[in-house]
Protein backbone atom coordinates (compact mmCIF):
# COMPACT_ATOMS: atom_id res chain seq x y z
CA UNK A 1 0.00 0.00 0.00
CA UNK A 2 1.24 3.72 -0.65
CA UNK A 3 2.42 5.04 2.49
CA UNK A 4 1.24 8.38 1.49
CA UNK A 5 -2.42 6.99 0.78
CA UNK A 6 -2.54 7.03 4.87
CA UNK A 7 -0.43 9.80 5.67
CA UNK A 8 -1.91 12.32 8.22
CA UNK A 9 0.44 15.67 8.20
CA UNK A 10 0.17 17.59 11.54
CA UNK A 11 1.53 21.16 11.73
CA UNK A 12 1.15 21.85 15.45
CA UNK A 13 3.27 24.64 17.29
CA UNK A 14 2.70 22.94 20.55
CA UNK A 15 4.91 20.29 20.94
CA UNK A 16 3.07 18.44 23.47
CA UNK A 17 0.11 18.48 21.55
CA UNK A 18 1.70 17.82 18.49
CA UNK A 19 3.32 14.45 19.92
CA UNK A 20 -0.16 13.67 21.36
CA UNK A 21 -1.75 13.81 18.38
CA UNK A 22 0.79 11.92 16.33
CA UNK A 23 1.14 8.96 18.50
CA UNK A 24 -2.50 8.51 18.70
CA UNK A 25 -2.78 8.63 15.23
CA UNK A 26 0.18 6.00 14.54
CA UNK A 27 -1.68 3.86 17.28
CA UNK A 28 -4.92 4.21 15.06
CA UNK A 29 -2.79 2.98 11.88
CA UNK A 30 -1.84 6.17 10.11
CA UNK A 31 1.57 7.40 9.21
CA UNK A 32 2.37 10.40 10.23
CA UNK A 33 4.87 13.53 10.08
CA UNK A 34 4.88 16.47 12.44
CA UNK A 35 5.60 20.19 11.60
CA UNK A 36 6.21 23.31 14.03
CA UNK A 37 4.81 25.83 11.20
CA UNK A 38 3.64 26.24 8.12
CA UNK A 39 6.83 27.61 7.74
CA UNK A 40 9.03 24.12 8.40
CA UNK A 41 11.15 22.57 5.79
CA UNK A 42 9.47 20.52 3.51
CA UNK A 43 6.02 20.92 5.08
CA UNK A 44 4.64 22.11 1.66
CA UNK A 45 5.82 18.40 -0.12
CA UNK A 46 4.17 16.47 2.94
CA UNK A 47 0.68 18.19 2.40
CA UNK A 48 0.47 18.28 -0.61
CA UNK A 49 0.62 14.26 -0.76
CA UNK A 50 -1.21 13.68 2.52
CA UNK A 51 -4.25 12.00 2.94
CA UNK A 52 -5.42 14.39 5.60
CA UNK A 53 -4.44 17.51 7.46
CA UNK A 54 -4.47 18.40 11.37
CA UNK A 55 -3.74 21.64 11.30
CA UNK A 56 -3.85 24.22 14.36
CA UNK A 57 -5.26 27.66 13.07
CA UNK A 58 -3.08 30.07 14.95
CA UNK A 59 0.28 28.96 13.72
CA UNK A 60 3.27 31.29 13.99
CA UNK A 61 4.07 32.91 11.06
CA UNK A 62 1.61 31.77 8.48
CA UNK A 63 -1.92 30.82 9.90
CA UNK A 64 -2.93 27.14 9.35
CA UNK A 65 -6.25 28.44 6.94
CA UNK A 66 -3.61 30.74 5.04
CA UNK A 67 -0.95 27.75 5.09
CA UNK A 68 -3.94 25.52 3.69
CA UNK A 69 -4.93 27.97 1.17
CA UNK A 70 -1.17 28.17 -0.44
CA UNK A 71 -1.42 24.24 -1.16
CA UNK A 72 -2.00 23.39 -4.65
CA UNK A 73 -5.86 22.03 -5.77
CA UNK A 74 -6.74 19.23 -5.45
CA UNK A 75 -6.31 19.85 -1.72
CA UNK A 76 -6.34 17.19 1.05
CA UNK A 77 -8.89 17.72 3.46
CA UNK A 78 -8.10 19.25 6.65
CA UNK A 79 -9.34 18.91 10.51
CA UNK A 80 -8.46 22.33 11.86
CA UNK A 81 -7.88 22.68 15.84
CA UNK A 82 -8.18 26.04 18.16
CA UNK A 83 -8.36 26.98 21.45
CA UNK A 84 -10.22 29.89 20.07
CA UNK A 85 -13.52 29.65 18.89
CA UNK A 86 -15.38 33.23 17.15
CA UNK A 87 -17.39 33.69 14.57
CA UNK A 88 -14.03 35.45 12.91
CA UNK A 89 -12.20 32.02 13.46
CA UNK A 90 -14.90 29.94 11.68
CA UNK A 91 -15.34 32.36 9.24
CA UNK A 92 -11.77 32.12 8.44
CA UNK A 93 -11.28 28.73 8.16
CA UNK A 94 -14.63 27.82 6.22
CA UNK A 95 -13.03 30.65 3.31
CA UNK A 96 -10.94 27.88 3.20
CA UNK A 97 -13.52 24.98 2.99
CA UNK A 98 -15.92 22.89 4.35
CA UNK A 99 -13.37 21.43 7.47
CA UNK A 100 -13.86 20.23 10.38
CA UNK A 101 -12.97 22.45 13.75
CA UNK A 102 -12.19 20.28 16.89
CA UNK A 103 -11.80 22.83 19.70
CA UNK A 104 -9.07 21.86 22.01
CA UNK A 105 -9.05 20.53 24.17
CA UNK A 106 -11.01 17.66 22.35
CA UNK A 107 -11.08 13.89 22.78
CA UNK A 108 -8.71 11.60 20.67
CA UNK A 109 -11.91 9.66 19.51
CA UNK A 110 -13.42 13.06 18.23
CA UNK A 111 -10.27 13.82 16.27
CA UNK A 112 -10.04 10.11 14.83
CA UNK A 113 -13.97 10.51 13.98
CA UNK A 114 -13.04 13.88 11.93
CA UNK A 115 -10.26 12.42 9.97
CA UNK A 116 -12.29 9.24 8.74
CA UNK A 117 -14.80 11.49 8.05
CA UNK A 118 -12.84 13.95 6.05
CA UNK A 119 -11.25 11.21 4.28
CA UNK A 120 -14.12 8.89 3.64
CA UNK A 121 -13.23 6.35 5.52
CA UNK A 122 -16.42 4.39 6.99
CA UNK A 123 -16.00 4.39 11.09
Amino acid sequence: MDENRELIVIVEDDSGLRRAVERLLRLSGFHTRSFHSAEDANVFEFASEARCLVIDVHLPGISGPAFYGTLQLPRPPAVFMTSYDGVRMRRVVESAGPHAVLMKPFLGEALIKEILKATGVPH
